[in-house]
């Protein structure tokens, strides 16, 4: 018995040491395993989210695809005046599918009828209409109902149109259908609210679609179901569409790192248990570590979503959600304050200086935000050179107190790399109290305080004060009769003035001018409509009287070439170079008489658009210039990889010429390098004897200014040029 019972204890001893591992290599296991399943679940998660996404933004993607060809004049004239069916098919129709991958495109009539019909797959048209219409006429019947309501809702600088888009099954396939109206871009053609015709587009989200999204974003066997029970292997994602119907799934094979390593690991659990043991620790770590940087990359994910990339403060989207957050919370008698910011003379810095310089220089201001509002609630950067801070229960005193504090700090001298910078600061103030303020009317309230106190000479600060809205109701009053303006014909006229040589004094060019007279308000100086035009969408309007009636000039004085100044805004826009090259070609006028004048605005495009369409006209013929040399952030040196043809020196170095000081040098700087990159050059505003005779020394090509002749209507130019071939016939 008693050997019996010594072999069991020896047996019990040998073996516990065995299960104590055995329990600890499982319990190690449980962990990895563990571990793997959170892991896998948060890839599961972002997959899921990123098809959403992709989803999102593939509307987005079509509705702006169709506005290239449905914000057009032409398009109105083909469709609703003189039908061409060529013309929409290669514009409006297949070209859509060959260009932008879309599978359907179809023009309905204001009576929702099928003018143009194309379907990838069904050649015949009426067929093609009968498949989509069950989806797309419930769009098309909403979007003349917001037509008939001219309702604009969702419209901005980006999105030029209204429209209708939803997800939905054509023939069982899912499918992105978009509904947008054909519209004037220019505003000339008169259309009906409700009757305008309709331009759809079809995407189907199967097929080539499915193939492209998995290789681009690395899902695995992307495929599209229509039911739901898909089992455990694969994961899905449900497309649902604006009414809440789900048209079917996507599914794919998800991404499971942690099921990859545990995977490798078993192999190594049967090989050695120490040496599974000592792996085990390492993949763990491993596994965590990943999960860690999902967990990590989605974090940092959100605060980029609500934080300033450049200086970590609040961005525009978090100041409004704890902005509205403040005023909800707030009591009926506690008192709301919000600091609108923006920094004086900013511009200058980033154009002298460089836009690296700029960015650190915000850093700096945003720093001193902190240090002097350190008991703010919310300091956030909205853009550029934009700040706002708001503050919660607080009183006038404490907030006038704080403004003069954040202007003399920001006052203070910044170094930069042994650069010292001056700036400014001014402030716009609003105050409101209890819940029952509006966030939006806050912050508009705010801006125009903004605008008085940049009115009143910078560097201080503005509260807001029931008279300041008379600022916005003047500003309304005069979009509204710029718009009324555009729409008559003898407010807005087109003056000429000449452009000399500089040697003989002949004309060699016009410029083109606006002028507006104001029925009651007399004459409106440029710099005032024409900036408002551009903030109120109306430069098209405005740039496109000018260009046509430099035309028709051009046509009249055929040995004159033309210069027409062009905004930055204009040549942003897609379709700017092919409505300039149809003007031309309506008018007969050679693209080489036409000199478009640029701001250095435009070269700071980062989208490219403005790039594209230079490079477009350049091709036909047509000639650039430089407006206003030397009064932004270009240099001699950035004149060395300009693409223009003409710079026009600015009229503050021209001034300087005949005065005591380095105005001469400057120029003649500014005139060989020109030369030496083969530019032409022309001097503005020459107004005396001696600076025409500097310039014309300096190897300046052409003056212009009051000195030789003011601007003028077209009548007296018809005079002037009459004048100049009876002179030179007499001669």
């Amino acid at each position: 018995m008693k050997f019996l019972a010594g072999k069991v204890v020896v047996l019990f001893r040998s073996v516990l040491p065995l299960m104590i591992a055995m329990a600890l290599m499982g319990g190690i296991y449980v962990v990895i395993h563990w571990s793997a399943e959170q892991s896998d679940a948060v890839a599961t998660a972002r997959q899921q989210q990123l098809v959403e996404l992709v989803i999102s933004k593939m509307q987005g993607s079509i509705a702006h695809d169709q506005e290239s060809a449905t914000v057009w004049d032409d398009a109105v004239r083909m469709v609703s005046q003189r039908w061409d069916r060529e013309w929409v098919d290669s514009n409006l129709g297949s070209w859509m599918h060959s260009y932008f991958g879309h599978d359907g495109a179809f023009v309905i009539s204001p009576d929702r009828q099928p003018l143009y019909a194309f379907l990838v797959g069904e050649p015949n048209e009426s067929n093609a209409f009968n498949k989509i219409a069950p989806a797309a006429l419930p769009l098309i019947d909403a979007l003349q109902k917001r037509l008939s309501a001219q309702d604009e809702t969702g419209t901005s600088d980006q999105i030029l149109s209204i429209g209708e888009s939803d997800l939905v099954r054509i023939d069982g396939r899912p499918a992105i259908v978009s509904v947008k109206p054909i519209v004037s871009d220019t505003g000339k053609i008169e259309q009906q609210p409700g009757r305008e015709f309709l331009h759809v587009a079809v995407r189907f989200l199967d097929g080539d679609f499915l193939t492209r999204t998995g290789e681009e974003y690395l899902f695995d066997d992307l495929r599209f179901s229509a039911a739901a029970d898909l089992g455990k292997v694969r994961s899905y994602a449900p497309i649902v569409s604006r009414s809440g119907e789900t048209i079917g799934y996507f599914s794919w094979l998800p991404f499971r790192p942690g099921a990859d390593v545990l995977k490798a690991i078993k192999p190594a659990l049967v090989v050695s248990a120490l040496c599974l043991l000592a792996l085990t620790s390492v993949l763990t770590l491993v596994v965590r570590k990943r999960s860690m940087r999902l967990r990590e990359s989605q974090a940092q994910l959100k605060h980029m979503a609500l934080h300033d990339p450049l200086t970590g403060l609040a961005n525009r989207v978090s100041f409004n959600q704890l902005l509205a957050r403040i005023v909800r919370m707030s009591a009926t008698d506690q008192t709301n304050a919000l600091l609108y910011l923006d920094l004086d003379r900013f511009k200058q810095v980033n154009d002298t200086l460089g836009h690296p310089i700029g960015d650190r220089l915000l850093v700096d201001v945003a720093r001193r935000l902190m240090e002097t509002a350190a008991t703010a609630d919310i300091i956030a950067r909205l853009g550029g050179d934009e700040f706002t801070i708001a503050l919660k229960h607080t009183q006038q005193e404490e907030v006038e107190k704080l403004c003069d504090s954040l202007i003399a700090a920001i006052r203070k001298p910044f170094e930069i790399d042994g650069q010292i910078v001056l700036i400014g600061l001014s402030i716009g103030v609003a105050v409101a109290s209890g819940n029952d303020a509006d966030p939006v009317d806050i912050t508009r309230k705010a801006d125009i305080a903004l605008y008085h106190a940049k009115s009143a000479g910078r560097n201080r600060y503005a509260i807001f004060g029931p008279h300041m809205d008379e600022l916005i109701r003047t500003r309304r009053e005069l979009e509204h009769d710029l718009r009324a303006a555009l729409d008559a014909d003898d407010q807005l006229e087109v003056f000429y003035q000449p452009v000399y040589a500089a040697t003989s004094h002949e004309i060699s060019s016009l410029e083109a001018l606006i002028r507006w007279r104001h029925p009651s308000k007399g004459t409106i100086a440029p710099d005032v409509f024409v900036p408002l035009a551009e903030a109120s969408g109306l430069v098209d309007r405005l740039g496109a009287l000018v260009l046509k009636d430099a035309c028709s000039t051009a046509r009249e004085f055929p040995h004159i070439g033309i210069a027409v100044n062009v905004s930055a805004v204009e040549l942003g826009q897609h379709h700017y170079a092919a409505q300039v090259l149809s003007l031309l070609g309506q008018f007969g006028i050679e693209p080489s008489r036409l000199e478009l004048e640029i701001t250095e605005t435009a070269l700071l495009d980062e989208a490219g658009v403005c790039e594209k369409n230079i490079a477009a006209l350049r091709e036909f013929g047509v000639r650039f210039a430089l407006d206003d040399f030397g009064t932004g952030f270009s240099s001699l040196g950035r004149l060395q990889r300009l693409e223009v043809d003409r710079i026009k020196i600015d009229r503050s170095f021209v001034g300087a010429c005949d005065e005591n000081g380095g105005g001469v040098a400057i120029v003649q700087s500014i005139i060989g390098v020109a030369q030496a990159k083969g530019l032409r050059t022309t001097a503005e505003g020459v107004e005396t004897q001696q600076q025409s005779e500097i310039l014309r020394d300096l190897g300046c090509d052409e003056l212009q200014g009051f000195l030789l002749s003011k601007p003028m209507s077209k009548a007296s130019l018809r005079q002037l040029l009459g004048n100049q071939r009876l002179r030179k016939y007499s001669q």
